[in-house]
């Protein structure tokens, strides 16, 4: 019986590795129950008093979460990550953030990803492709 519930386990986390190995660069953030991709291009982060932190060859992990509107932002770099972001549909293929301004503003699609969040004094920006 422990034999088989092993089995289980390990079919189980190869299940999910694979599901999480198969988004391909053609996934379509908007039209998919599950999404899960990795940016990558100049990423930037400035919390207003010491740490300021900017690379031209950073990444951002998007993912979307089970809401089916929110998605997480974890980026490279030590850069603390967004999280539970919400969104809506402009166009067939793009996302914004909802609440966008001229001072926060995140749009995403199957191929582009640019934020400029700003946030309690705190900055993050993103300029990235996949």
């Amino acid at each position: 019986m422990k034999k088989a519930i092993k089995i289980l386990g390990v079919l189980m986390l190869l299940i999910t590795a694979f599901s999480f190995s198969s988004c391909s660069r053609d996934d379509d953030p908007v039209n998919n129950d599950f999404f899960a991709g990795t940016y990558k291009g100049k990423i930037s982060y400035n919390d207003g008093s010491s740490t300021n932190i900017s690379t031209d060859n950073g990444s951002v992990f998007v993912t979307k979460i089970a809401s089916g509107t929110k998605y997480n932002f974890a980026f490279s770099n030590s850069i603390p990550d967004l999280n539970g972001i919400e969104f809506e549909q402009k166009g067939d293929h793009s996302l914004v953030m909802i609440g966008s301004s001229g001072t926060s503003y995140i749009r995403i699609d199957n191929n582009e990803l640019k934020i400029l969040f700003i946030k309690d004094g705190k900055t993050w920006t993103a300029n990235c492709t996949r």
